[in-house]
């Protein structure tokens, strides 16, 4: 179906009338605006029209915004597994805020049968524009499309959102967050939670080559962020380096809960002209800050993507070091001791490279691991914040004080499958200091 909409319209659409005015951020006085917009002839698709059915939106497409955002946050997040009723309360969090003139706040969400019956228990995946709601029961931001059940674990689909949210939000600054299950690195998709962005009704998920494939295709961010597990490592930062600012994210699991994004936008909303690099500091402060709240373990960090390149030089330099010491039983006990994570083979590489300084006897492999671990809290690291765990039924405390800000693999046999795949396998000398150092 197809509407008319005259020039001559539009002009009286727009003209003045007496004890009736329009304010362009979507209120009205003296009448409704959405109403007298209903009566007039206009010459677009009527899904089109339905597909711009906001507030202002309507406005925003017919005539254009003034300007753009400051920001536009984007988040993809896939509630297709037991994290639904955490990711739907998320969004609940970020109405608590809602989007502003200056802060575009963009959501992919999807949903399953079997998980979380709250909300009208709907499926499939949508996109929704965040408006201001206190209702924290139900989302009250208007669906601006419903995309079916779409598979959130391809990749191509966080890129067709990365590109949807930018073409329509436009902002000078970006942020894509995923939320969602991760697990660093791994390849294995036959577990749940392997990977990142899972999708339990597909049995897919993300895996970080495909991470940066999507980042790719999206162009560019400020700002990446994981809200998920144990995202925060040289295999993962190195692979997405060049497609964003800054890399938010945590070495350990994060709980249920995840982030508090009204902890987190609101700031954001009162002060829009937020640099790149302060967004990623909040980032990790308003994590932080909820959860020594109520004093549960964590780690969270900023880390400079610029910066990643240098960890690769810094990091050769320290395991070119180690081979040629012959040290490979202090390499083991390092290894051993170092703060890992609820992967085993996840370690924090400042705390592995201290424990080699503190008990290498070769003067270049002191060095090299010295120049390691001020690279990693100097240069790579902007920000970081841990808090100790006292321990849960399922794992005893853990001292997260330890923990740099930046995680690798450290396996205790071969590398796993798919490990060669990546980036950092390819340019790094990390999978032969590994290899050497399993060895008898």
């Amino acid at each position: 179906m197809i509407r008319k909409l005259t020039m001559t319209a539009i002009a009286a659409l727009l003209m003045p009338v007496q004890g009736w005015s329009v304010d362009f951020d979507g209120s009205s006085r003296g009448g409704d605006i959405m109403e007298r917009i209903s009566q007039v002839e206009l010459s677009v698709p009527a899904e089109a029209i339905a597909a711009q059915d906001q507030d202002k939106g309507i406005f925003d497409w017919l005539f254009g915004k003034k300007e753009k955002a400051e920001w536009t946050i984007m988040v993809f997040s896939s509630a297709k597994n037991d994290l639904e009723r955490f990711l739907l309360r998320d969004i609940n969090e970020m109405e608590l805020v809602g989007s502003t003139d200056k802060l575009n706040i963009v959501v992919e969400v999807g949903r399953m049968q079997g998980h979380d019956a709250s909300d009208g228990d709907w499926t499939g995946v949508r996109r929704y524009l965040i408006q201001k709601d206190s209702d924290m029961t139900r989302m009250g931001s208007r669906m601006i499309q419903d995309l079916g059940m779409i598979d959130q674990g391809d990749y191509r689909n966080l890129a067709a959102f990365g590109k949807w949210a930018k073409e329509n939000f436009p902002a000078k600054k970006y942020m894509l967050i995923v939320s969602n299950h991760g697990d660093g690195w791994l390849k294995n998709k036959a577990d749940e939670n392997k990977g990142i962005s899972y999708d339990e009704e597909s049995g897919n998920h993300i895996t970080t080559p495909e991470l940066a494939m999507a980042l790719r295709e999206i162009g560019k961010v400020d700002v990446f962020s994981t809200d998920a597990c144990l995202m925060q490592m040289a295999e993962v930062v190195y692979e997405i380096k060049d497609y964003a600012d800054f890399i938010v994210g945590s070495e350990e699991t994060e709980p249920g809960d995840g982030y508090t994004y009204n902890d987190f936008l609101g700031p954001i909303a009162a002060r829009p002209a937020m640099t790149p690099q302060e967004v990623g500091r909040l980032t990790v402060d308003a994590y932080a800050n909820h959860y020594d709240k109520i004093n549960q373990g964590y780690t969270q960090s900023l880390a400079r993507a610029s910066a990643v390149g240098g960890l690769l030089t810094v990091s050769n330099a320290f395991a070119d070091a180690m081979m040629a010491s012959g040290e490979k039983a202090l390499a083991k006990t390092a290894r051993n001791a170092a703060i890992n994570y609820a992967i085993g083979e996840n370690r924090d590489m400042y705390d592995f490279a201290r424990r080699v300084v503190e008990g290498s006897q070769n003067e270049q492999v002191r060095a090299a691991g010295q120049a390691l671990m001020d690279y990693i809290t100097g240069s790579l690291m902007l920000h970081n914040r841990t808090r100790d765990s006292q321990g849960s039924f399922w794992s005893g405390p853990k001292q997260y004080t330890l923990s740099k800000g930046m995680a690798a693999y450290f396996p205790y046999s071969g590398l796993a499958n798919g490990y060669s795949e990546l980036a950092w396998a390819r340019d790094s000398r990390w999978d032969e200091f590994v290899t050497w150092m399993n060895q008898p």
